[in-house]
């Protein structure tokens, strides 16, 4: 089922596959995380890594995203939950950011909710792929 009112976002077969499994090993401790992760997985189209358009947020990349709400500008580079280190910036995809961050491309904006349930607006400004 795609959802309208987010944008369209893009991912690497190969990520779709192991964010998949990740989530669903999730489920017990994040539930509402992996849910989330889970529906976004479910409607993005997906490509070979070759094909995946350019700008779009994967993992390992580096995201200057924006709080539409705050104005807040963050850079952070998305990774897998063992290489999560919010001081040195890496944001886990089993964060709530993280999971709304991914698939997205320079300049769309999306309407997530955050841990508290208060829906945000993030907008891509810049991604830079993983090295």
């Amino acid at each position: 089922m795609i959802d309208a009112s987010r944008p369209p976002i893009h991912l690497i077969d190969s990520e779709a596959e192991r964010l998949g499994d990740l989530a669903l090993a999730a489920e017990a401790r994040l539930p509402e995380v992996a849910a989330l992760l889970l529906r976004e997985i479910e409607r993005a189209e997906v490509h070979a890594v070759e094909s995946l358009p350019r700008g779009v947020v994967c993992m390992g990349a580096r995201v200057d995203f924006i709080d539409e709400g705050s104005g807040a500008r963050r850079t952070v580079e998305l990774v897998y939950p063992p290489e999560a280190d919010m001081a040195a910036g890496k944001l886990s995809i089993l964060s709530h950011v993280g999971a709304g961050l991914i698939g997205l491309a320079e300049g769309q904006t999306i309407h997530w909710p955050d841990r508290s349930g208060a829906e945000r607006v993030l907008r891509i400004a810049m991604v830079t792929p993983a090295a």
